[in-house]
């Protein structure tokens, strides 16, 4: 599990394509950036697992089709700039939101517009998760925990502080650029939920109802 919040960027050292997967070497900025054989990294929103060290702090992981399919990393090329997190400890603090780095989807940047020091960012993400996407709810862009301030269909608006900007790959990524997307995994689970009838008196209920009216009988 991570949280969002960006621990460093780092730089793809080296592709080496094996049939449908992928071997990645990824270079972190940061010096001390300690992982452990088998343990889980979010490689621009994409959790993967650590097979080997190089001799100078190189990280190596492989991406299978499933992965490609789904993500940015299907055109991985050396030097391009990633968003690195490693997954979070039992004892830690959860400042941004729960995170599995299971991408749902890509989406693509469709314009920036300043707001003071600040960029207001509007994504559009695939069809099949626009009814994830809620106003004040939570959303991983690239890996970074955002909050959504506008939902208008498939288009969602974020806003980048200057913070977010300098220690992330926002600010490399212009307009046109591909992004990766993972919802809320409380916002999947409440539409499953809600979608299948969730408890048996659900099922019984008029089909006609609301949303709200259901989620109320499932008790949220």
């Amino acid at each position: 599990m991570f949280t969002g919040l960006v621990e460093t960027m780092g730089s793809m050292a080296g592709v080496r394509f094996y049939g449908e997967s992928v071997e990645l070497c990824v270079k972190p900025d940061m010096v001390n950036f300690t992982v452990e054989l088998g343990a889980s990294v979010a490689i621009d929103g994409v959790c993967l697992t650590l097979e080997k060290l190089g001799g100078s702090g190189e990280l190596f992981f492989t991406a299978v089709s499933e992965t490609l399919r789904r993500t940015t990393l299907a055109r991985p090329n050396a030097g391009r700039r990633v968003n690195l997190e490693r997954a979070m400890r039992a004892d830690g603090r959860l400042d941004g939101h729960i995170v599995l780095g299971h991408v749902d989807g890509k989406g693509r940047i469709v314009c920036d517009e300043h707001a003071g020091v600040s960029i207001i960012r509007t994504i559009e993400v695939p069809s099949q998760l626009e009814m994830f996407m809620a106003e004040k709810g939570s959303v991983t862009v690239d890996g970074i925990s955002l909050t959504i301030a506008k939902s208008e269909g498939r288009n969602i608006s974020v806003s980048i502080i200057p913070a977010t900007a300098a220690r992330t790959t926002m600010s490399i990524k212009k307009p046109g650029a591909e992004v990766n997307i993972e919802c809320d995994v409380l916002a999947r689970y409440l539409y499953k939920m809600v979608k299948s009838g969730g408890l048996n008196a659900e099922r019984n209920q008029s089909s006609n109802d609301s949303l709200l009216q259901k989620m109320e009988r499932l008790g949220f």
